[in-house]
C-alpha cells in the first residue's frame, strides 16, 4: 500500500510529448496539490522532446514550436529529467519498480511498419523512419545517407510521406536556414533527386495528409506539386467523407488545385499519385530500379478494388512511409500485430486481462502511431487518471528516496544528462548556429551531446 504521507513517486520511460503530457497532467492534478506529486522522466537519448526533436522535419518551426509547452513542464519543480538512460540496460524493469509507486511507458514509436511485396529488401529500398533519423541527426544512425538517385518513390499518403518528399525535393540550401546538422546539408547539397513520386492506394479523399503539410509542398521556389487529373475521383463514401470533414475536403480541394494548375517549369518536381497501389520493387544486380503498381478504382464504399492494369515506374530508390511500429519494451507483455502494450485505458494488462499493478503506458506505445501530437494530450490524461485512481493501493516501493536513481546510475557509470544539462546544449547549439544567422545547428554526436550538457560534470 502507498504511504500516503509523502509524495507519490512516479518514474517516466520517454521524454517525448506522451511523456511529458503524463507529467503535466501528474502535476495538476489534486493528488500533487494534496500530498505532492515526484516525477522522475527516463529518457534514451542524451536530449529531451522525443519525436519533436527526432520525427519532425526540420524545416516545420510550428510543429517544433510545441518544444515550448514541454519546456514549462520540465522547468516544474518536482518534475526530474534523467538523459542517455537506456531501459533495458541501464535500468530494468524490478528496479523501477522498487524506486517508484508507479511506472509509464511514453515510448512511442521510432521503427518502420513492414510492408510485405517483393523487392522490400533491395538495395536502395529504406524505410521512411531511418531517413527521418538521419536527417533529423539522430546520434545513433549512420552519418551518410545515399542519395544519388534522380527519380524517387515514396509509398504513403501521410504526412510522414510528405516530408520524406519535400526534404528530398528541396534543395539543401532552402534547409540551411533550419537546425540541421552539417553532415545532413552536406549529404542533401551532393543529392540527385529530381523527382519525386508519392504514391496512395486509394484516392484524395482518402489521404491521410493534412491540409497544411500538403500546402507547404508549394511553398518552395523550387520544386512543383503536379497531379495528375485522372487521379481526381469521388465515389459516394468519398463525397460523403468530404461533406462529413473539413479536413477531408480541404486535402481534396487543394490536391484538385495542384491537378488543374498550369505547368511552372521549376527544376524539381513531386508528383501525387492516386490510385496506384505497389505490387513490386524491381530490381537489377540487386540494387532498385523500378516500382510496379497495379491501378485501384474506387468500390462506391471509399474503399478500392484492383483493375489488374500494372504500371512499372522508373525509380532508383523507393521509400515506404506506410506507419510506424513501436518496439518490444522488455519485461513488459506485447501485442506484436498491433505494435503496443496491451492496456485498458493505459493499465498495462497481463496475459490474464488483468492489470498489473503500477504498471501504465501512454501514447503511441498505448494506442498505436496514429492521430497528431495534440490526441496524445487526451492519452495522457486518461492513464493519470486511471493511475491516481489506483494510488491508494498501488505496492509500495522498496526505496522511494529522490536520490536513489542517481546513486543506481552513478553506480553503474552512466553518464546521465539532466534538465540543466539540457539548458547547457540548448545554449551550446544556438551558439554553433548564431555566426551563421541560424537559429541552432543541432549537435549529432552523442558524446558531443554528453560533454555539451556537462553530463560528466555531474556525477
Amino acid at each position: 500500500m502507498t504511504d500516503q504521507n509523502r509524495p507519490l513517486r512516479v518514474g517516466i520511460v520517454g521524454s517525448g510529448p506522451a511523456g511529458i503530457y503524463a507529467a503535466d497532467a501528474l502535476m495538476k492534478s489534486d493528488a500533487a496539490a494534496e500530498r505532492g506529486v515526484s516525477i522522475d522522466i527516463l529518457e534514451r537519448m542524451p536530449a529531451p522532446f522525443g519525436l519533436i526533436r527526432y520525427g519532425v522535419a526540420p524545416d516545420h518551426p510550428r510543429i517544433k514550436g510545441i518544444i515550448t509547452a514541454l519546456h514549462k513542464v520540465l522547468d516544474k519543480p518536482g518534475v526530474r529529467l534523467f538523459g542517455n538512460v537506456d531501459y533495458g540496460n541501464d535500468i530494468d524493469l524490478p528496479t523501477l519498480r522498487s524506486l517508484y509507486d508507479a511506472v509509464i511507458f511514453a515510448t512511442g514509436a521510432n521503427a518502420d511498419r513492414a510492408l510485405g511485396i517483393p523487392g522490400i529488401d533491395l538495395d536502395g529500398s529504406y524505410g521512411a523512419a531511418d531517413f527521418v533519423s538521419w536527417y533529423d541527426g539522430h546520434p545513433d544512425v549512420p552519418r551518410d545517407w545515399p542519395l544519388d538517385a534522380e527519380k524517387v518513390a515514396v509509398l504513403g499518403v501521410g504526412n510522414v510521406a510528405l516530408d520524406v518528399a519535400r526534404v528530398l525535393a528541396k534543395t539543401a540550401d532552402e534547409l540551411l536556414e533550419t537546425e540541421i546538422p552539417h553532415n545532413v546539408y552536406e549529404g542533401l547539397k551532393a543529392s540527385r533527386a529530381r523527382e519525386v513520386h508519392v504514391f496512395g492506394r486509394r484516392g484524395p479523399a482518402q489521404a491521410k495528409f493534412t491540409p497544411l503539410e500538403l500546402k507547404e509542398l508549394a511553398h518552395s521556389p523550387n520544386v512543383e506539386v503536379i497531379v495528375d487529373p485522372v487521379d481526381i475521383d469521388y465515389d459516394e463514401a468519398s463525397e460523403i467523407a468530404r461533406r462529413s470533414s473539413k479536413i477531408v475536403d480541404q486535402v481534396a480541394n487543394i490536391i484538385q488545385d495542384s491537378a488543374i494548375r498550369d505547368p511552372q517549369g521549376l527544376p524539381n518536381k513531386i508528383y501525387l499519385h492516386f490510385f496506384e497501389s505497389p505490387t513490386e520493387i524491381l530490381g537489377e544486380d540487386g540494387k532498385v530500379a523500378g516500382l510496379r503498381t497495379e491501378r485501384t478504382e474506387l468500390d462506391g464504399t471509399g474503399n478500392v478494388r484492383g483493375t489488374g492494369k500494372f504500371t512499372d515506374w522508373d525509380v532508383q530508390a523507393v521509400y515506404r512511409a506506410v506507419g510506424y511500429l513501436s518496439e518490444n519494451i522488455a519485461r513488459l507483455p506485447f501485442d506484436e500485430q498491433a505494435g503496443t502494450v496491451p492496456n485498458e485505458a493505459g493499465r498495462v494488462t497481463g496475459d490474464d486481462g488483468q492489470p498489473l499493478p503500477g504498471l501504465y503506458v501512454t501514447g503511441w506505445i498505448k494506442r498505436g502511431p496514429i492521430g497528431l501530437i495534440g490526441h496524445t494530450k487526451g492519452d495522457a490524461n486518461e492513464t493519470i487518471a486511471c493511475l491516481l485512481e489506483d494510488a491508494p493501493t498501488l505496492p509500495a516501493p522498496t526505496d522511494p528516496r529522490e536520490d536513489a536513481l542517481t546513486e543506481h546510475l552513478t553506480s553503474k557509470g552512466v553518464p546521465f544528462t539532466t534538465w540543466d544539462g539540457w539548458y547547457r546544449l540548448d545554449a551550446h547549439e544556438k551558439a554553433l548556429g548564431e555566426p551563421h544567422g541560424r537559429p541552432r545547428i543541432k549537435v549529432v554526436e552523442r558524446d558531443e551531446m554528453l560533454r555539451a550538457s556537462g553530463a560528466t560534470d555531474e556525477q
